[in-house]
């Protein structure tokens, strides 16, 4: 199973995107969805596939924190 994690979007030129997930800094393809620097998204298999607000991708990553914890 695959989970996509929100990260933000710190620069773009083109259609490729460079995402910042907590300091992982990855290249995704942008051109599935609009969107532009400051956005919040869910990358797949290295193409952006959601944006998101900033309020969803926060529980959403507070979600994955406690899941973490648990597992720990």
């Amino acid at each position: 199973m695959c989970v996509a994690i929100p990260g933000k979007v710190i620069a773009l030129e083109g259609t490729k995107a460079t995402v910042d997930f907590s300091g992982n800094i990855v290249h995704a393809e942008a051109g599935l969805v609009n969107v532009k620097v400051g956005d919040k998204v869910l990358v797949h298999a290295g193409c952006i596939i959601q944006t998101m607000d900033d309020k969803m991708a926060d529980e959403m990553e507070e979600l994955f924190k406690e899941i973490e914890d648990i597992t720990a």
